[in-house]
């Protein structure tokens, strides 16, 4: 599928932005402080990280490295622009081994359901894309119809009668045929 460069742009956009919203926000909810030069700059990084892979659909795999990658880029840097001084030292996950174990699981975490809920997004993204793509793509490119070529399908039951398909949903079950109103019995070859 043909990818315009909006398009990627939109795609590491929000890329971004999710990285690294989750970043400063693990950031902050760990105790730390982010600045606004550093939130920009973990947001420009991020979005480094993304563009060069947003030339196609991308799979759980791809989203969860990225991702993870990201987190560990942006964690770098905000432990590094914003360091934790005083007697809050004390309680910021930086401050023992246990604690890291700690940051290291609830980032893990963090990462992998928001991996998995871009990845969910990624593919609902794409299945709209082709499905549009499939319907107004000839529309777009000017393509003729055939000539005679009908622009509805025929339908079942004839012209002028309404069209008799089931529903995808409906499930056919064995027994007798239905009923007829009785006023359509009384009237030949119906």
């Amino acid at each position: 599928m043909f990818v315009t460069s909006s398009f990627r742009l939109a795609r590491a956009s929000a890329f971004a932005a999710v990285c690294s919203g989750l970043g400063v926000v693990a950031h902050v909810f760990a105790g730390g402080t982010v600045t606004a030069a550093s939130a920009a700059g973990g947001l420009a990084l991020a979005f480094g990280i993304a563009l060069p892979v947003t030339g196609r659909e991308r799979g759980v795999r791809t989203i969860l490295s990225l991702l993870g990658g990201g987190q560990a880029a942006l964690h770098m840097l905000f432990a590094v622009t914003c360091p934790v001084v005083g007697h809050a030292g004390a309680a910021h996950p930086h401050s023992g081994l246990l604690a890291d174990v700690a940051m290291l699981t609830m980032h893990g975490w963090a990462v992998v359901l928001t991996a998995l809920w871009l990845a969910r997004g990624e593919a609902l993204l794409w299945s709209l894309l082709r499905r549009l793509g499939a319907r107004l793509g000839p529309v777009l490119l000017g393509e003729p119809c055939p000539a005679g070529a009908p622009l509805l399908p025929p339908s079942q039951g004839g012209p002028g009668l309404p069209r008799l398909s089931a529903l995808r949903h409906v499930l056919h079950r064995r027994g007798p045929p239905p009923r007829r109103p009785v006023f359509l019995s009384l009237v030949p070859g119906l």
